[in-house]
């Protein structure tokens, strides 16, 4: 008895191993049958991602004969429609056989591929009788020269850009008046001919702003680039609506030449033609409250006002309030237009609150400080106040006062403001303060950061970054934690807390006068998201001989958000315990 039972299941399990195999391999023809291609192409390689792409083959077997004359007719009329925009104007398509599942196969041969055999790029207007020179240039840089394979998305990227160089500078009207491609099948190559009339030459005029309710033109005109009387230039007509974008009084903006309204005597191919602005204003006031989290500072509330009319001169206030985790803060901020030489004057005030690595801090701030943007280099120098009280778990208490004249210089040149992967981010800022007016301590501090961008390949970026700071004076002891160092945690030296890494004072952290990070970092893009390895390393110390290096390595996942690349990143520090998680991400409503 004790036997049995153990044997009739083992004969119960084979018996239901053997009915799942029949049922297995009785569903394996059909299964089978509907993977079999309808249809295979024979063509060469480097054609069969276009076909794949541009070329519709039917999803079940053609088993009609009058279905396969339909589709090797539509094949034979397409395909070579699709191979000529490649250059292979001789292409040929015919049935190839039929298996007995009912297969076709369908045999392309696309011929010899054709090259540019002859060029006539004809150059009209004031462009060729006025500037022969520039005109030689626009010819020598044309981009499907004489021997290379002819493609249609070459052709018209050539036929744009020949345009957009004429275009550019003077010849704001300039307009293609024909353009053809003559193909010789039998020899295989084909000749272009592009005719382009430049039309006169055309300066700036006087600005005419439309839309304006609230603000007076001025305000616009202290943006422009350029001068009346001026030659045409593009890339100033661009630029000059670049920064009326980002003016917060403004929704929308439209800048263009009116070529329409320009004079000028058309004798002497120069003409004056007024730069039309035409503006939509935005609401003067707005609240916004957000919420968010980050690794560094905890889960964050908060919530804006903003007046983009403030007294009516079209200054910006802004005021906010901001609860984290770690900090809390309350600014007020004043921002004027810039003047007819671009400078402009930011005025603010805060107090906050901050208790990071046992070291609690309070300061009050104020401070102004002027700056101006041109050529895309910002600089900037103010004169800010601040008293701070500092209280340090087992260090030393003591409230300090500084009043400190910083200059800075910072510039952005990236491909994509916020998601860069080519390009590269300078900043530098000096500043410093006395005993003999109005501050506890005199020191001197500097502060360098460098940031590139290098596009490996079309997914892959390397992003470098370097910075180094160093305080001069005789103590850290009366100067302002703003004025130190610590690093650690996002941005810095991942794998450690933030601003874990500084001089030890009792049980806490406090700022150095010495800093140092380096940061190398790969991602590999699919599509809007990213993989990414890092190595950090980073130091904060007293002085600058006892500075100890720390190094964190790890991996991370990227997303291209609409507001900039999110990251979460796992990391191990040096001699950490295990492995830190960062990640920020923050919302507004």
């Amino acid at each position: 008895m004790e036997c049995e039972f153990p044997l009739r299941r083992c004969k119960l399990t084979w018996r239901r191993w053997l009915l799942m195999l029949l049922v297995f391999t009785w569903g394996m023809p059909s299964f089978a049958a509907s993977s079999i291609p309808a249809v295979v192409i024979d063509v060469p390689d480097d054609l069969r991602p276009l076909l794949k792409q541009y070329f519709k083959l039917p999803e079940e077997l053609l088993k009609a004969e009058s279905e396969r004359g339909v589709f090797v007719r539509r094949a034979q009329r397409e395909i070579p429609e699709l191979l000529a925009t490649e250059g292979y104007f001789s292409a040929q398509v015919r049935l190839g056989s039929v298996s007995k599942a009912g297969v076709l196969t369908l045999q392309v041969q696309p011929g010899m591929r054709t090259t540019v055999g002859a060029l006539d790029i004809e150059l009209r207007g004031a462009l060729q009788q006025t500037a022969a020179a520039r005109a030689e240039q626009i010819r020598n840089a044309w981009l499907l020269k004489v021997g290379q394979s002819f493609r249609s998305e070459s052709w018209e990227r050539a036929k744009k850009e020949l345009l957009a160089s004429v275009a550019s500078e003077d010849y704001a009207a300039a307009r293609m008046v024909s353009s053809a491609a003559e193909v010789d099948v039998e020899r295989a190559v084909v000749r272009l001919r592009v005719v382009v009339d430049s039309g006169s030459r055309y300066l700036f005029g006087e600005l005419k702003v439309r839309g304006l309710e609230r603000y007076e033109p001025l305000l616009i005109e202290r943006h422009t680039t350029f001068k009346p009387g001026q030659p045409y230039r593009r890339n100033l007509l661009l630029e000059f609506q670049t920064q009326l974008q980002k003016l917060p009084q403004f929704s929308s903006i439209i800048v263009n030449l009116d070529t329409a309204n320009a004079t000028g005597d058309d004798a002497q191919m120069a003409r004056t033609a007024p730069v039309q602005v035409q503006v939509v204003e935005a609401k003067s006031r707005k609240i916004s409250v957000g919420v968010g989290y980050s690794t560094n500072n905890g889960a964050r509330n908060e919530i804006n006002y903003q007046s983009y009319n403030f007294l009516n001169q079209a200054w910006t206030l802004s005021s906010a309030a901001v609860v984290e985790q770690n900090r809390q803060n309350i600014a007020l901020a004043l921002d004027t237009p810039p003047n007819p030489r671009g400078y402009r004057l930011l005025w603010r005030a805060s107090d906050e609150r901050t208790d990071i690595q046992e070291l609690v801090t309070r300061r009050d701030k104020f401070g102004v400080t002027r700056t101006r943007n041109l050529f895309g280099i910002e600089t900037g120098i103010g004169l800010n106040w601040q008293q701070e009280r500092r209280l340090p778990t087992g260090g030393i208490r003591e409230t300090d006062q500084a009043l400190v004249m910083d200059w800075h210089w910072y510039r952005r040149m990236v491909d994509n403001p916020l998601a860069p992967t080519e390009g590269n981010l300078t900043e530098i800022r000096i500043g410093g303060a006395s005993k003999s007016f109005a501050s506890d301590q005199d020191f001197v501090r500097s502060y360098a950061r460098h940031q590139s961008w290098f596009p490996l390949t079309d997914d892959d970026v390397l992003t470098l970054r370097a910075e180094v700071g160093y305080t001069a004076s005789v103590s850290r002891l009366g100067i302002p934690q703003e004025y130190l160092f610590r690093v650690g945690g996002t941005q810095t030296v991942r794998g450690f807390a933030y601003q874990s890494i500084g001089f030890q004072e009792g049980g806490a952290v406090v700022g150095g006068r010495a800093m140092s990070t380096l940061s190398a970092e790969y991602t590999h893009w699919f599509g809007n998201w990213g993989a990414a390895a890092f190595v950090d390393a980073g130091a904060a110390a007293d002085t600058a001989p006892t500075l100890l290096w720390y190094r964190g390595h790890g991996f991370g996942a990227r997303w291209r958000s609409p507001v900039g690349p999110l990251a979460l990143d796992a990391a191990r520090g040096q001699g950490e315990p295990g492995a830190r998680i960062h990640f920020a991400i923050a919302v507004a409503f």
